[in-house]
């Protein structure tokens, strides 16, 4: 098993935190971005490295970004704007253990030789702390602009896989490599099923990033994921959560996640557990509460719940 996954997986279930570290999309930071003129969906980001160290201070586990190379008002969604690989390597140097995933690269609209460039750049920066989630593409205006093939994705993504898996050695003139390489084989991580079959992704991947849902769509999922992989691939999810002052605060259900207190989020958490899932990440934008002061209350009061024989918070 890749040294990452060991990491994440580690005690069995771990939590960590989905750039932008923003609440852009709770009320309060909906005046904010109006006032600054910003357009839906783009974060400020004035805080991004305090809040990256903060979290692997906290001892979250991971932090996820995301791949959006171009920012669509139809989608209104730009992620967390920093182009992908550039910015985990940027992480890479303000952080120390956390680990740095994707979630996800798409493939398909990436010139597949920089992409095992860019990989194992980040993977040797971090000191083998990458875990590379990909993806084959939800949105069609992307791949015009990349010459690509929209229609041909499906098989795109397969062939860059094959290339991440060999290194390109099936692909490149004799005597031609890329440089560096990542210190070990790099932990690959699907996000949806990327235009393949269940019996193919949990063949040819190593873990799944699944879309956010309840616990008991999360049992389902995870049945078909381990019937697909066995029982050794991790399954990782995401909830959007919005932590009230409140502990005892019911949870009320949005979508993607949900309005709750602690001890509702730490309820969610175990039933999250139960059913399967192996990693959270946490996503805050619609959280109302400053986030600093919400990361705090999560790592003294949640975090020693699941991460109980990890390492201590750094001081």
């Amino acid at each position: 098993m890749h040294s990452q996954i060991k990491q994440l997986t580690h005690g069995g279930f771990s939590i960590g935190v989905e750039l932008p570290l923003d609440n852009d999309w709770s009320p309060d930071g909906e005046k904010r971005r109006r006032d600054a003129g910003r357009a839906f969906g783009i974060p400020d980001i004035t805080q991004h490295a305090e809040r990256a160290r903060l979290a692997d201070r906290l001892g979250f586990r991971a932090l996820w970004v995301r791949d959006v190379p171009v920012y669509d008002p139809a989608f209104g969604d730009a992620a967390q704007v920093f182009e992908v690989f550039t910015y985990l390597g940027y992480l890479a140097g303000i952080t120390e253990r956390i680990l740095l995933g994707t979630a996800a690269v798409v493939l398909p609209i990436r010139e597949p030789v920089l992409t095992l460039k860019s990989a194992a750049s980040v993977d040797r920066l971090s000191h083998g702390r990458l875990l590379l989630g990909v993806a084959s593409g939800d949105r069609p205006v992307e791949y015009p602009l990349f010459g690509r093939d929209f229609q041909r994705r499906g098989e795109t993504f397969r062939e860059q896989i094959a290339m991440l898996r060999d290194w390109g050695a099936t692909q490149l003139p004799a005597g031609i490599e890329i440089v560096p390489r990542p210190q070990a084989p790099l932990p690959l991580l699907v996000a949806g099923l990327a235009q393949q079959s269940p019996a193919w992704v949990g063949q040819h991947m190593d873990g799944w990033l699944a879309y956010p849902g309840t616990p008991d769509d999360h049992v389902r999922r995870v049945a078909l994921w381990r019937q697909a992989a066995g029982a050794d691939k991790p399954y990782i999810s995401f909830i959007h959560l919005d932590l009230v002052d409140d502990p005892n605060a019911p949870l009320q259900r949005q979508r993607f996640g949900a309005r709750v207190g602690r001890n509702g989020l730490i309820a969610e958490l175990h039933a999250m557990r139960d059913a399967g899932v192996q990693h959270i990440g946490l996503h805050f934008r619609r959280n109302a509460r400053p986030l600093a002061e919400t990361m705090q209350e999560i790592a003294e009061f949640v975090l020693p719940l699941f991460h109980r024989d990890a390492i201590k918070p750094l001081v």
